[in-house]
């Protein structure tokens, strides 16, 4: 079975993307085609990118990117859920997908962003990012407003159309996934 992870691309105190990521994944977690995981970058201690080799060399010398490796590597594909700040994701998202290279390769990724203009800013980045990863990053994509899809700018109150987006964003995470899957072979 398709195994998908939600990253959630914020540590802030008090951050929008906990509730965002959670219902991703109580959404997902309806369907019966896919396998959905919450991955909290708070779990990963992820220092500033502190390997002295490249990612695309494989080799990592630390304990915390080892385990980073390993938990990317256990899935086809993902869903990442991030805020924009100042018109980009957030640092600690980049720096952890900068910590890898192989294991986000031919695995598709739909994003859930949030933000005063929806995220959609910190998307185009994101996009470019996972083209030089060799990601598959489908077109349909989730983006929240704080003016719309939040009271008082914390208390998350997604509208039916968000639910419908993000359902489509899923639908084409998973067919790119399965299609992928020759790819990741050994």
């Amino acid at each position: 079975m398709i195994k998908i992870g939600i990253i959630l691309g914020s540590t802030r105190p008090g951050r929008n993307g906990a509730a965002v990521a959670r219902w991703v994944r109580d959404i997902a977690s309806q369907r019966t085609d896919a396998e959905f995981e919450l991955v909290d970058l708070l779990d990963y201690k992820l220092p500033h990118l502190d390997e002295a080799l490249p990612p695309s060399l494989g080799q990592y010398a630390q304990p915390h990117t080892q385990e980073w490796a390993n938990k990317i590597d256990s899935f086809d594909g993902f869903i990442m859920v991030t805020p924009e700040y100042n018109h980009s994701t957030s640092g600690v998202l980049k720096n952890a997908i900068d910590y890898l290279y192989a294991e986000w390769n031919n695995k598709a990724v739909g994003f859930v962003s949030y933000g005063s203009l929806g995220g959609a800013r910190a998307v185009e980045h994101l996009r470019l990012v996972a083209g030089e990863l060799q990601m598959a990053d489908v077109r349909s994509q989730v983006a929240l407003s704080l003016f719309h899809d939040f009271e008082n700018f914390s208390d998350f109150k997604p509208g039916q159309f968000q639910v419908d987006a993000l359902n489509a964003t899923l639908d084409q995470v998973l067919a790119w996934s399965a299609a992928l899957a020759p790819l990741r072979a050994p």
